[in-house]
């Protein structure tokens, strides 16, 4: 049986419905550090289900920064009118557009970097690493993971969240899923900067 003020405190935390959070509770034997884990665990399996999920309704979120020198618009995407007017949707739409803001991602998944820009990084960072006297492994391995970094750095969904570096962007978008039970898409975004 799940201890009912652990129930309030991991709904109050985490935004999933009682039900689900009384699952995990039980399954976790009111323990709710595994509790919450559980629940990551299921919004990861549900937003998987829900990725071939058409999401043709959703929001333009646009955020000015204080200075009025910098400006992100954002087109979310989700599968209903009543998932996007909510404000889960509207507060997650405000919170991509902070990380944009504030990390100025190039594009928003890897398939998007432009293979010949791909091809000029990996000939730079290749030049770099031979430039070490390295063996081939050695060398390959720093190209390997030079790559990785850029495109950690470079596209949106593998970036670190900014108020919370233990999840990336695709993590909290996950999340969002797994809440209101909806695909939830990054169509595109822009950087306006003075």
């Amino acid at each position: 049986m799940a201890d009912l003020d652990l129930l309030k405190q991991l709904r109050e935390e985490t935004s999933i419905s009682l039900a689900e959070c009384k699952k995990a509770l039980e399954e976790a034997q009111n323990d709710i550090e595994k509790a919450k884990e559980i629940l990551k665990k299921r919004g990861a399996a549900v937003a998987l289900k829900k990725a071939e999920r058409e999401a043709c309704a959703g929001i333009i979120e646009a955020y000015v920064h204080s200075n009025q020198k910098l400006g992100v618009m954002l087109q979310l995407s989700c599968e209903t009118d009543f998932v996007s007017r909510s404000d889960d949707f509207k507060n997650l739409a405000h919170e991509i557009c902070l990380q944009i803001a504030s990390m100025k991602p190039s594009c928003v998944k890897e398939e998007e970097i432009l293979p010949e820009d791909l091809e000029k990084i990996t000939a730079i960072y290749t030049e770099q690493a031979q430039e070490l006297g390295k063996s081939k492994e050695i060398t390959d391995g720093i190209v390997k993971g030079k790559l990785d970094k850029f495109k950690k750095e470079t596209c949106l969904i593998n970036q670190p969240w900014i108020k919370d570096d233990s999840k990336v962007i695709k993590d909290l978008i996950n999340d969002y899923i797994a809440k209101v039970g909806e695909n939830i898409l990054i169509k595109k975004f822009v950087i306006y900067e003075f």
